[in-house]
């Protein structure tokens, strides 16, 4: 575990996260002390485009403590029809920095440590320690192994999004990292581009389910998708959940 990021657990609220938080609260089995754990919490997400950015924007309004978030590049024009926290006033510019800004203007309490290069296995192994709960929500499966595997190694809770199209994915891998995500998929699909059909509201669609896993794994509450795959379409809104088992001699979890 590294040490840069120290941060002292909060035992209470403030009058102003009452006030802010107060209908959240009232959700049955979170309550107060369901909200001072997303404020003691950190999450690291893994790509902050079209899926990871509405991640981000609901995890940051329900109060979440602190956000690593690894998203290279600058804002372009193909990124606003679905990366709400890129704006037309930074095209050119690094996106990490405006979605630092946009996070920061919606809750300024927000501790955010902005990684400025898309997630390896180099950085995944530097900040996945640091998380309590990490968010896959990269379009390169590269980038999901690294995370995956890492999450692994260092035994946190996974989140993973996925979409193409009008169809999208999730399911949450456990923190003991069985299944894991190469029980599902061993290696790099060859099949696999790296551009693809996407409509924002399907990607903002799956990242809220997202959210709400990773806030339910926080807060301890609820019952979340753990060796589940839940399939959605919305061109026909249907919706289908499948069984996710551990692989016998998968090569990372081992079965």
């Amino acid at each position: 575990m590294t040490t840069d990021l120290p941060k002292t657990p909060a035992d209470s609220l403030s009058d102003e996260e009452r006030a802010i938080y107060q209908w959240q609260m009232w959700t049955p089995g979170f309550g107060e002390e369901g909200q001072r754990r997303l404020k003691n919490s950190t999450v690291l997400i893994s790509r902050c485009g079209g899926l990871g950015s509405v991640v981000a924007y609901e995890l940051a309004a329900a109060g979440v403590g602190r956000m690593i978030i690894a998203h290279g590049g600058n804002v372009k024009h193909s990124d606003l029809n679905r990366q709400l926290l890129m704006t037309h006033d930074w095209l050119g510019k690094p996106r990490i920095e405006t979605i630092e800004r946009r996070l920061k203007d919606l809750n300024p309490r927000l501790e955010m440590v902005p990684v400025a290069a898309n997630l390896n296995d180099e950085l995944a192994e530097r900040w996945v320690p640091e998380a309590d709960v990490c968010v896959g929500a990269a379009p390169l499966f590269q980038e999901r192994f690294a995370l995956s595997d890492a999450c692994v190694r260092h035994q946190k809770p996974l989140v993973n999004c996925a979409m193409y199209d009008t169809e999208a994915t999730i399911s949450t891998f456990p923190a003991g990292g069985k299944p894991c995500l190469r029980c599902l998929t061993p290696e790099v699909p060859e099949y696999w581009k790296r551009e693809f059909p996407v409509f924002g509201a399907t990607s903002g669609t799956v990242a809220c389910m997202g959210a709400m896993e990773t806030i339910k794994l926080l807060a301890g509450f609820g019952k979340t998708l753990e060796q589940r795959i839940l399939h959605f379409d919305l061109r026909n809104m249907s919706f289908h959940e499948f069984s996710l088992a551990t692989v016998e001699h998968c090569k990372l979890c081992h079965g």
